[in-house]
């Protein structure tokens, strides 16, 4: 059996509103009825990836790098999973908000505009 990759402890994410009331940018898969936030490896991965997500576009966004714990935690509150993706938005690898081990995930796609 292959081991399963360990995430890093430090990885990127896109922050809406940053400041005073920012949050994850999350996003839905409304095929599979999934909720996730998008993380990445690279910032200039997830600055690629930016322009693919839904998002309210009155509002500012900023890619910043988030320790696992942290995005785990705030995943696990409100529900989401974590996918990684690269800079064309295909999954990589998903982990559960509350563990640092990734796993693949088949069957599930991005979200379209």
């Amino acid at each position: 059996m292959t081991p399963t990759p360990k995430i890093p402890d430090w990885i990127y994410v896109v922050v809406q509103a940053p400041g005073e009331n920012e949050m994850f940018l999350g996003q839905h898969d409304d095929e599979q009825d999934i909720s996730f936030i998008p993380v990445f490896h690279q910032k200039e991965d997830a600055l690629q990836c930016l322009p693919l997500m839904k998002r309210n576009r009155s509002l500012t966004y900023e890619v910043q790098a988030v320790s696992r714990e942290e995005i785990s935690e705030q995943a696990a509150k409100k529900g989401f999973l974590l996918y990684i993706l690269d800079e064309n938005g295909v999954i990589l690898d998903t982990f559960e908000p509350t563990d640092g081990r990734a796993r693949k995930y088949f069957g599930v796609g991005r979200s379209e505009d």
